[in-house]
């Protein structure tokens, strides 16, 4: 999402904060999430002959959504501060995120999606020298227009493998409301990686659970992206009943943190692959256990190249940049875990690693990645759609990498000028407030230990505060069969 100084609302995002206000009022409730299965789809008389019962109106989809996010970071300490530095002095910083859904469904396995977007604000420091940065409504480039873009548009097409159907919920990436048991997905146009790879239900969504990069993703995940997290690509997945397995071919950035994308996939390319499995382990609880792997092909540099252009005299400072050779290959692999153990109560883990030899590229600059949280639901204090969450963070970076931090080079998102090496970690907690249907007001803090994995920076405190609507356009039938 997009990062800006100027807070001024545009022509182009104050029409999608009215589009997305008049969504609100004329809404029947929030469901901007991700379609996933429910129910067994063991029943046989569950088959196609009813699936593709819908009428007109049943094919669209309209819902928006508006986050905006304050943080403040109090002065903290640091013996010194280099270009990329989180800056040690007391910082308030905002940014909001517009977003407007839209679906069509020409058939009952063929739907298109096209999403418009708009974003504006800062992050603290300009989103630089965490690894483990605080919102991850905010990217690395301050420079980007604040006129509205395309975040996803893309062809959905569902080919069912059995007559057994099962429900699924409704929302801006998939339309449908019941779905094949076994079946094939294919996904064509632009989208963000994460919207299909490295989901979690505890830690996936920073607009109403947890805010770091480092919770609602694998860190050390450095998938395919432009500067403003999206790309263009091919996501293919299959479906059966309690397991699915899927693959994606994303088009990566020219440069690091870049926001023009490589069309040529002979020299430049992502490849992902998840499998996605669900144990039966406490009883009817839901239990998920992903396996994540990915290959990223781009013009990249090798830390050690650099870290030895520097040692011999050649560079004043070891920089990266200049020894970027088009094909260079990097890779890394995931676990991610959730597990649900009462219904209101959950917990999960992430586990990343990468090879660390080449540089990070597209998401953030971590090699090594471990986090685990939960989050609670509030009916034990009568608040049913409130929700408490924790979690803690640990990043690392390998060898190289630190040495050629510690030598004064600079990533794209982290430089100290010299580096006393330490984990990066992290805690964070929110509350999640449920105002009235899609409204939320959320409180968060988080406290930062050796920020860019420097031990002579910090400890960090910061607190945030977010508002967020929700809403969908209800396309509803009611009894008489009218809307």
């Amino acid at each position: 999402m997009l990062l800006l100084k100027n807070r001024h609302l545009s022509t182009g995002e104050l029409l999608i904060a009215i589009v997305v206000g008049i969504v609100t009022v004329g809404a029947n409730g929030p469901t901007l999430h991700a379609q996933t299965p429910s129910g067994s789809g063991d029943d046989p008389a569950q088959d196609s002959s009813n699936a593709g019962d819908f009428s007109l109106l049943d094919r669209f989809w309209i819902s928006g959504q508006a986050n905006s996010i304050t943080q403040y970071q109090p002065a903290f300490h640091a013996d010194y501060s280099g270009p990329n530095s989180l800056q040690p002095q007391s910082d308030l910083a905002s940014s909001r995120v517009i977003t407007l859904y839209t679906g069509f469904r020409f058939t009952t396995n063929t739907e298109l999606l096209f999403d418009l977007e708009s974003a504006g604000g800062t992050g603290l420091s300009n989103a630089l020298g965490v690894a483990g940065f605080t919102n991850l409504d905010v990217v690395r480039n301050p420079t980007l227009s604040q006129t509205p873009y395309v975040a996803r548009v893309m062809i959905h097409q569902t080919i069912p493998l059995s007559r057994d159907y099962t429900d699924a919920v409704k929302g801006p990436l998939g339309l449908a409301t019941r779905v094949p048991v076994r079946r094939l997905e294919f996904r064509l146009g632009k989208m963000s990686t994460v919207d299909f790879f490295d989901l979690n239900g505890v830690g996936s969504d920073s607009h109403l659970q947890f805010m770091n990069w480092a919770a609602d993703n694998n860190a050390a995940y450095d998938y395919a992206a432009d500067t403003r997290g999206y790309t263009y690509g091919l996501v293919m997945e299959f479906y059966d009943r309690n397991w699915a397995v899927r693959f994606g071919e994303m088009l990566m950035p020219t440069v690091a943190n870049g926001l023009k994308l490589d069309w040529d996939l002979a020299r430049a390319r992502g490849e992902n692959l998840e499998l996605e499995y669900h144990p039966q382990v406490f009883g009817k609880r839901q239990s998920t256990l992903r396996l994540l792997s990915f290959v990223n092909h781009a013009n990249m540099g090798v830390y050690r190249e650099a870290i030895d252009g520097y040692l011999s005299g050649n560079d004043v400072v070891p920089d990266i940049v200049e020894y970027r050779r088009q094909g260079r290959v990097k890779y890394g692999f995931g676990v991610n875990l959730e597990q649900e153990l009462t219904a209101m109560w959950r917990v999960y883990a992430r586990a990343g690693w990468n090879d660390g030899r080449t540089e990070s590229f597209a998401y953030t600059e971590a090699d090594r990645s471990l986090s685990f949280g939960t989050d609670l639901r509030g009916r034990r204090w009568h608040r049913r759609d409130d929700k408490l969450g924790l979690a803690v963070l640990i990043d690392g970076i390998s060898g190289d990498h630190r040495r050629y931090l510690a030598l004064g080079g600079l990533g794209f998102l982290l430089g100290d000028g010299a580096l006393n090496y330490g984990l990066e970690q992290i805690v964070e907690s929110y509350y999640n407030l449920h105002v009235w249907r899609g409204v939320y007001l959320t409180a968060d803090v988080q406290h930062i230990w050796n920020p860019g994995y420097n031990r002579d920076r910090g400890p960090v405190l910061v607190a945030s505060f977010r508002f967020h609507i929700e809403d969908s356009v209800p396309f509803v039938r009611t009894e008489s069969g009218a809307r």
